[in-house]
């Protein structure tokens, strides 16, 4: 694939129908900014875009509620959120609204073309009518019975419970989200996207990246979850969709006839990122068609960023709707992310299980990065994760306190301490500096590659890893000493400490914007780009250095009690205080199961090195509530450590002389200072106590499992 000219970035628009929390931001916000900052300090051109989808159900729902209307409802929370991105530094060009004038003009002529094109089919159909609120409904107004999974609050399209994609005829025992009432089928006429006629070019498109002949994306760098789920829905058959509605609230239908009609809000929301792009442009002063470059031009990339729920709009149905109008670009990469939990359970907007963004920049004011620290090392890349308050804790006092903290601050003490404040003039360096930075030249690049594969986790700790290496050459160099004996080797040293936080400055920038700013106003030094990480003249001797301080500093434990305790009062008190509103049920450990993940192939299975091998020794590790560390023979000549996380279901000493299966092929972690070679692999029954996966008579220890 030839280099791009141009990147267009979206992030999933957010519903203007509450404020967001955490799971919102690790799933499409914070890897879209880490990925466009990077990209803007490699001087490449980006576009990143995003605003409130302020359509669709879930809005009029909300109004209902609170006794409202919609545009009331979705000004409010439009502004609260565009507040709480800004606060939190996710840098968008523009953060628009899909209940303004030129977003309803753009979607309005996009569906147009798509009804001169002979896109649409019109069908009759019976729909669900609510006789008590005297309206039909819109598939977010019904629920009902999940016919595969029996979820009793399943929605009329979708269930959040099982993942499948339903209809509201397919319901059991159906009821209006209005009134409660069951609802009749009344005859309606709609608008269809017969998708079924797109099925054989999408497989391919989807599978290959070809379109026309043309290659158009590389299929291999999509996430396996993405195909996976892609190819399920293509495998039973894309059918017929309805793209307009039976509302009050949303795009008017343009055609005669189609009074009280709108469009479906999966229609009307993705053309909201057009319609921001043309804003935009106009904001910028630009020419009426400049915006068209972003998004049909064949040397523009575009990226959408999306959480897994909303995998099929965004590589289905939009790209289709996309060639379908003619003109437009096709995505490259949907970099979906799977879901982030909260304290070992799924985050719940119901049940007000979730951390609040606007509440956390209220209470912890100035600490956005921390948390954009602690999101960005379990961003649910490939698998859901799980943030706790105290991985926040500890990822904040041990990593950004001890390790970037730690380095910047020892630099700038000695400097300002040995030099009045101002940057040494170095000495020639011996080969240990020849080393050290052969081991740093290498991390922005490393960096850049890792977040041109969306692989955002591994980008922040190569950019962390430099910070490492800093503490690792003082520690080795100890320059506290050297100055009484050898004052040039010193200046040096630190000479050497100040180019690292200039390096710093530069490679963390994507993940911790506030702090390298301060980073950089400390050194004296103004904006930089990518190329300047390394500049060997980015620090001139005798430039004015601030006085030290610390970039980070410790949390207590008094701190993270008070938010794991305001956490569970606040969701008891919402369930108290709750009507009728359905509930987001937490499944069991069971039901969890019955939740598959994307297939991978038989060769990634012959990757996993499965044996069985013995507990010999079990121990608790200090502070650490739920990690044992065992000791574990798996027919080598040493037993292996590795560090479990199941202290809260096994006493020590009743598990020893138990043989269990062990991944022996995993990459090696450090866990309370503790190397685990491996992980242990356990089962989960259904009042959620671990158990242990053995094998069903004893084998000898190292036998493979196959």
């Amino acid at each position: 694939m030839k280099q791009p000219a141009r990147y267009t970035l979206t992030a999933a628009l957010p519903y203007a129908n509450g404020p967001l929390h955490i799971g919102h931001i690790a799933g499409a916000y914070l890897p879209a900014d880490i990925h466009a900052r990077c990209l803007r300090l490699q001087g490449k051109e980006v576009l990143f875009v995003c605003g409130s989808d302020e359509h669709g159900a879930a809005i009029t729902i909300r109004a209902i509620k609170e006794g409202t209307t919609p545009q009331e409802i979705v000004d409010k929370y439009h502004a609260m959120m565009q507040k709480a991105f800004s606060d939190f530094g996710i840098d968008f060009d523009i953060y628009h609204r899909t209940s303004s004038q030129l977003h309803k003009e753009t979607s309005q002529a996009f569906f147009l073309e798509l009804e001169k094109n002979g896109v649409f089919t019109q069908k009759e159909e019976q729909q669900y009518f609510d006789p008590e609120a005297n309206q039909f409904l819109a598939d977010r107004y019904i629920m009902g019975t999940c016919p595969n999974c029996e979820n009793p609050n399943a929605y009329g399209d979708q269930c959040e419970k099982c993942g499948s994609a339903l209809s509201p005829k397919e319901l059991k025992d159906p009821r209006s989200t209005l009134s409660g009432a069951k609802p009749i089928l009344k005859p309606t006429t709609h608008w269809y996207l017969p998708m079924e006629r797109s099925q054989q070019w999408m497989e391919e498109w989807i599978n290959t990246g070809m379109l026309d002949s043309v290659q158009q994306h590389d299929a291999s760098e999509w996430k396996p979850q993405v195909l996976g789920q892609c190819n399920s829905w293509l495998k039973e058959g894309l059918r017929p969709r309805a793209m307009t509605r039976d509302l009050d609230w949303g795009v008017p239908v343009p055609l005669p006839g189609a009074d009280g009609k709108v469009l479906y809000v999966w229609l009307d929301a993705p053309i909201g990122y057009i319609s921001a792009t043309k804003q935009w442009a106009l904001d910028q002063g630009s020419g009426a068609g400049e915006w068209e470059k972003w998004w049909k031009a064949d040397d523009t990339r575009l990226i959408h960023f999306i959480g897994k729920d909303n995998i099929v709009f965004h590589c289905i149905i939009f790209p289709m709707l996309l060639k379908l109008h003619g003109g437009f670009i096709l995505p490259q990469n949907v970099p979906a992310n799977e879901f982030l939990n909260l304290e070992g359970q799924k985050i719940s907007t119901s049940r007000n299980w979730a951390v609040w963004l606007h509440e956390y920049l209220e209470r912890w004011p100035n600490r956005q990065d921390e948390m954009r620290y602690a999101l960005a090392t379990i961003l649910p890349e490939f698998k859901d994760a799980e943030f706790t308050w105290k991985d926040f804790q500890d990822k904040n006092n041990n990593e950004l306190v001890a390790i970037l903290g730690n380095f910047v601050q020892r630099i700038f003490v000695l400097c300002n301490k040995y030099y009045d404040g101002k940057a040494p003039e170095p000495g020639a360096g011996p080969e240990q500096d020849v080393e050290l930075w052969a081991e740093l030249n290498v991390i922005p690049e490393k960096v850049a590659a890792e977040n041109d594969r969306f692989r955002f986790r591994e980008a922040l700790a190569s950019a962390m890893h430099a910070a490492r290496i800093g503490n690792r050459y003082l520690t080795e160099t100890e320059p506290w000493k050297l100055e009484k004996t050898d004052p040039e080797r010193t200046r040096t040293v630190l000479y050497n400490g100040l180019r690292i936080c200039g390096l710093l400055s530069v490679v963390l920038e994507p993940f911790l914007p506030h702090t390298t700013a301060k980073l950089r106003a400390m050194l004296g030094l103004k904006e930089l780009v990518w190329d300047d990480a390394l500049r060997a003249d980015l620090i001139k001797p005798g430039m004015p250095l601030a006085k030290a301080e610390h970039l980070f500093k410790p949390i207590t434990d008094e701190e993270i009690a008070a938010e794991v305790e305001r956490l569970h009062a606040t969701s008891e008190a919402n369930m108290a205080t709750a009507n009728t509103e359905p509930k987001d049920p937490v499944p069991t450990p069971m039901e969890k199961a019955l939740v598959a993940k994307a297939n991978i192939t038989f060769e990634d299975f012959t990757k996993l090195d499965l044996r069985a091998g013995t507990i010999i020794a079990a121990e608790k590790i200090p502070k650490a509530d739920k990690l044992l560390k065992l000791s574990i023979e798996v027919g080598e000549p040493t037993p292996r450590t590795i560090v479990s996380g199941i202290a809260e279901h096994f006493e020590p000493e009743a598990i020893v002389g138990s043989q269990v299966l062990v991944l022996c092929n995993l990459d090696p972690r450090k866990m309370r200072g503790v190397e685990s070679q491996g992980m242990v692999l356990m089962g989960e029954d259904a009042q959620g106590k671990l158990v242990f996966v053995q094998p069903r008579s004893p084998v000898p220890n190292g036998s493979e499992i196959r």
